[in-house]
């Protein structure tokens, strides 16, 4: 009878364990066994098990999940533009590239990338497909002596962008579109103007990983998902 109920416990005990486990490549993330289809899982920032699929990243039939396996939660990426709106314009990757913005008239900035009024966020969305020389991520560098510093940059605003540190771009590059989370304007003297607006082009997995947050940007996005699922419980 000990033996039986030693069994059982040890085989629960695995059981949650293999529920809990988090993925190798991001460790704030969770991966649950997705009961409603035994061959997938659920992705999810939040401990509690069972998990609210209505606030999970996504189901993923492979760990580590690629584009191809995973799919994105509307819920959660409506959720994540929100805190993005609402706390992006603080995360220090923006702050960092807003002063680094002003110091050099606008160039390009490693972190996530710069741009000018007079160019187009649309046309560096389109430059930075994947093409241009000097192999590692980001787009093509902007044109122009206001976009890569020097005389033409100095005295002007602009916009920077904030994106997943998953893939950083080199230097001086633009990240690709999947990987930026949105972009927010500057003014010459660094300063950031305004609140960050969502790019609409951000995917939560690519083939270089999957929610590479900032450790500010990810506790505000746990903190807003621990508040809905509060909501759930109490609903």
């Amino acid at each position: 009878m000990i033996s039986t109920k030693f069994r059982i416990a040890s085989q629960r005990s695995r059981l949650f364990f293999r529920a809990v486990s988090t993925l190798k490549n991001n460790s704030h993330i969770k991966v649950f066994d997705n009961a409603a289809a035994p061959s997938s899982y659920i992705l999810t920032y939040l401990d509690t098990n069972p998990p609210s699929k209505t606030l999970a990243v996504g189901v993923t039939t492979a760990v580590p999940p690629t584009p191809q396996s995973f799919k994105e939660n509307p819920k959660f990426m409506s959720i994540l533009n929100e805190v993005v709106s609402e706390y992006g314009h603080r995360d220090e990757d923006v702050i960092a590239q807003a002063k680094a913005f002003a110091s050099t008239g606008g160039f390009n900035l490693g972190s996530g990338g710069s741009f000018f009024p007079g160019q187009s966020q649309q046309k560096h969305r389109g430059s930075s497909g994947k093409q241009g020389g000097g192999g590692g991520a980001g787009g093509g560098g902007a044109g122009g002596a206001s976009a890569q510093g020097g005389a033409g940059g100095a005295g002007r605003g602009g916009f920077v962008h904030l994106s997943d540190r998953r893939n950083p771009p080199d230097f001086g590059r633009i990240a690709w579109p999947e990987d930026i989370l949105g972009s927010v304007e500057v003014d010459e003297a660094g300063e950031v103007v305004g609140k960050l607006q969502p790019s609409g082009t951000y995917r939560a997995v690519t083939k270089e990983g999957i929610l590479g947050l900032s450790p500010f940007l990810r506790g505000k996005l746990v903190d807003r998902l621990r508040q809905e699922e509060a909501k759930e419980k109490n609903s």
